[in-house]
């Protein structure tokens, strides 16, 4: 009896691993939420004057305004990602900005849908979803989830390395769209849509040991913009 006993725990124990797969394999697979856009006035905001960073917060040693362009750059090491924040939050909105890494290979982005977060290690970085381009193009969680399950491909097909990229950000309810150069390259909801907050944009300088520059210009922003489809596409 004793011997039964023990061949049929190790049986079991052996079958574990094979039963739990077959439970993951055979459970349905929970279906992302379709969080439909949120309604508020809808008003076309010029983000940046051309001349000053009124509007915005960030460090002064590492934002400043050339000829009509936002300059984010750095000659010592970063050792947390910093941002430029909009002074105002922003929940549903459709977002037209040029963007230009000059300097160093590593992304830039534009974080939205978060918090400014202090508490990791610099007083004006970022915790929420991030656009990235144009080295490692697609979208990330910061300080959350990571690397977000959308396919950087399409984009880098159209998207210029040291050169101005047009950009269209369309973040409505949890749906996330984004086109580069007037070709779309994204289409995704957030699974998790509690982690959408109402907050900042932020433009990016990326935590780096060498100097980089990044540049910004046009920043036309529209709140709560009607219609679902991208306006830059062709």
């Amino acid at each position: 009896m004793k011997h039964l006993l023990r061949y049929t725990l190790a049986l079991t124990c052996a079958l574990s691993p094979v039963l739990a797969l077959a439970d993951d394999k055979d459970s349905p697979k929970k279906e992302t939420p379709l969080v439909p856009p949120r309604k508020g006035k809808s008003e076309t905001i010029k983000l940046f004057n051309g001349k000053n960073l009124d509007g915005w917060i960030g460090h002064a040693d590492k934002w400043s305004v050339t000829d009509g362009v936002i300059v984010g750059k750095n000659t010592t090491p970063v050792p947390v990602s910093t941002y430029l924040l909009t002074k105002d939050s922003y929940s549903d909105f459709r977002l037209l900005v040029k963007g230009k890494l000059v300097q160093s290979e590593m992304h830039t982005g534009i974080a939205f849908w978060g918090r400014n977060a202090p508490e990791k290690g610099d007083k004006y970085t970022y915790a929420g979803h991030l656009v990235m381009f144009p080295s490692g193009w697609g979208m990330y969680d910061l300080f959350g989830r990571n690397g977000l399950p959308v396919d950087g491909g399409p984009a880098r097909k159209v998207g210029k390395q040291h050169d101005w990229n047009n950009l269209e950000i369309l973040a409505q309810g949890n749906r996330v769209q984004v086109a580069v150069n007037g070709v779309k390259v994204v289409d995704w909801r957030d699974p998790e849509p509690n982690r959408i907050k109402v907050g900042p944009l932020g433009l990016q300088l990326h935590s780096n040991k060498v100097p980089q520059e990044v540049q910004f210009k046009d920043l036309i922003l529209t709140t709560f913009p009607e219609g679902d489809k991208l306006i830059t596409v062709k």
